[in-house]
């Protein structure tokens, strides 16, 4: 079957982290949204039918599988996240869950035929579904509907798809540790140096190619670590830890996802958090993920308080933003794409987007200088800022400054 991946209006409740990417390139586990729907849905990924400012990005990035002229087509929520296989739903039947549409089978004439607009449309796509019978997905597939449900997912997701243990391709020396050794992956020109201790007892570690593992690192399943990527002497990586590819992580991180290309170098806790690509953790840089009250964490979403009915919850951290040496992130905390925070007058619940914080409070941060610096960034992995990426960041400069409006308030 042929499959059109489509993002609908839900994509606003993941922000920040889906401003510059689509929903379906967010990543969980080992891998990307994307690529559990290939891997188990049984289809062709064939369309993308996303935010207009994205397409052609998102394109380049997201190879499409060739359609099959006269196959039906699935109209399959970006949002959604397989955990096993699954038969795709039958022609006249729509999953939704909780309200949202996940996925409907259309004749191949019809599919031609869709508005594309309509999949935004929350009145309009309710009313077109009820041409269909409603019926509830199975059990292998969920929707993502807030960031913590990508954090509350990784360590199952990790555990169900990290059995290719037993694989020492890599350089692994004399005096590292491994504990449980079936169970660790280690990739082709990966390193693990004296005394690091890779300990699988408890779940399963995947370390992927050319990674280095510092002298006296510690991990502890289950933990992916991601392409290229180093984790520092000292570091302790705790269960449930996913680091994606050219990332330089260090201090303590324990239940957190990073998307790629990030850096947390130095001592400081990272716990029960999403950060996006691009993003620099200051030294000593902490964050908190359990009340005093050991109660439900609030978050703001857009600037707007969400209840995360979650008890452990750390920052959610957008792209290309950085925070000082000694920064203190609240529990549930949110930081924008290209937010700058230095102060340690206390981090507000919510940091919006292009946003500039010091101890003289807050201010708007400029789109030239944020785009300066993103280029001497990504410059620093041999990655250039491309004309499409730099008119995406100038294009949610504004729209972020509308969405978040809510953050600005009263504060500027």
């Amino acid at each position: 079957m042929n499959i059109a991946l489509f993002e609908d209006a839900g994509f606003l409740n993941l922000l920040p982290l889906v401003w510059l990417r689509a929903c379906f390139e967010l990543r969980c586990g080992r891998d990307l949204l994307v690529d559990k729907v290939r891997q188990h849905a049984g289809g062709r990924v064939a369309r993308l039918i996303v935010r207009p400012q994205l397409s052609e990005l998102v394109h380049d990035r997201t190879p499409l599988d060739p359609a099959v002229d006269g196959e039906n087509w699935c109209l399959l929520n970006a949002r959604t996240m397989f955990v096993g296989d699954a038969l795709l739903p039958r022609m006249g039947s729509a999953w939704v869950l909780n309200g949202s549409l996940v996925a409907v089978v259309l004749p191949p004439d019809e599919a031609r035929a869709l508005d594309e607009s309509l999949v935004r449309d929350e009145g309009r796509l309710e009313k077109w579904l009820g041409n269909f019978r409603v019926e509830r997905p199975p059990a292998e597939v969920r929707l993502i509907s807030y960031p913590w449900d990508l954090i509350l997912a990784n360590g199952p997701e990790l555990m169900r798809q990290c059995r290719d243990g037993g694989v020492q391709a890599g350089r692994v020396y004399a005096g590292a540790h491994l504990l449980n050794s079936a169970a660790i992956h280690v990739g082709e020109g990966a390193v693990v140096k004296p005394g690091a201790v890779l300990d699988a007892e408890a779940g399963p570690i995947h370390i992927e190619s050319d990674v280095l593992i510092q002298p006296n690192a510690v991990l502890e399943g289950p933990c992916f670590v991601g392409a290229r990527s180093i984790v520092r002497p000292g570091a302790v990586l705790r269960a449930g830890t996913t680091i994606g590819p050219v990332c330089k992580v260090g201090g303590e991180i324990e239940s957190s996802v990073v998307q790629g290309h990030s850096n947390k170098q130095h001592d400081g806790f990272l716990g029960h958090s999403f950060v996006a690509s691009w993003v620099n953790l200051g030294a000593d840089t902490v964050t908190s993920d359990l009340k005093n009250t050991y109660g439900s964490i609030r978050v703001s979403i857009n600037g707007v308080g969400v209840e995360s009915g979650q008890h452990f919850l750390g920052a959610i951290v957008g792209d290309h933003t950085k925070t000082g040496i000694g920064t203190i992130l609240p529990t549930g905390g949110v930081l924008g794409i290209c937010a700058n925070v230095f102060t340690h007058s206390g981090v507000p619940k919510f940091v919006p987007s292009f946003a500039w914080l010091t101890e003289q409070g807050l201010t708007r941060y400029r789109i030239e200088k944020a785009l300066d610096i993103a280029r001497t960034v990504m410059a620093r992995r041999d990655v250039e800022l491309t004309p499409g990426e730099e008119a995406l960041l100038r294009a949610c400069e504004q729209e972020a400054f509308e969405v978040e409006a809510a953050g600005w308030a009263g504060r500027v």
